[in-house]
């Protein structure tokens, strides 16, 4: 199976997220003193970069190679939602670009038709971005009584609107090259 171009871009654009996040949270990692989240984080840094090799492979495996992308999502997050202040930002940010992860490659997975060597790839992430979830759900848990609980949530909230923000924007930007995730079009019933 060869990729058509759409496929391979948005392969390309999950491997140029991965490598993001893992350049992000390796920086992270390095700056925070010894304890449990600079253990979990260091951790996430090399998932992250696990993933963007996974990418790398699945694309060569499917006779292509990665573009060379521009940007990645977490790149609009700063813009939409400003620059985090404090570890508890950063996790509050990291949990919701997590999630947004999951979904994402969740609906990548139910196409119908998808090649093995991709749901096999999603599959095998998928399996760490759970892990992701859970480590910063309680990593920000253990953090709320240093914020209190009710600005760990505005956090939350206000993180989840400006991921909703930049996902709508990237949807309407790359609409064309993203159509196939929504699976062939339904017939209208008569």
């Amino acid at each position: 199976m060869s990729l058509s171009d759409d496929e391979l871009f948005v392969l390309s654009y999950y491997r140029s997220s991965e490598i993001n996040g893992s350049l992000f949270f390796g920086r992270l990692a390095r700056a925070l003193r010894p304890g449990p989240v600079q253990h979990d984080l260091t951790r996430h840094f090399a998932d992250e970069a696990q993933h963007a090799w996974y990418w790398t492979r699945c694309i060569d495996a499917l006779g292509a190679r990665p573009l060379k992308l521009a940007e990645a999502y977490q790149d609009r997050y700063l813009e939409a939602a400003g620059l985090p202040l404090n570890l508890m930002e950063v996790l509050a940010i990291t949990l919701v670009f997590e999630r947004r992860v999951i979904n994402q490659y969740a609906k990548h997975l139910a196409l119908r038709g998808l090649h093995p060597q991709i749901g096999a790839t999603i599959g095998r992430i998928m399996e760490d971005e759970r892990w992701h979830v859970q480590w910063v759900r309680e990593a920000l848990a253990d953090l709320e009584q240093r914020f209190g609980k009710d600005h760990v949530e505005a956090t939350l909230r206000r993180y989840r609107e400006a991921d909703r923000e930049v996902y709508a924007e990237t949807l309407a930007e790359y609409e064309e090259r993203l159509g196939f995730l929504s699976g062939p079009a339904q017939e209208a019933a008569p």
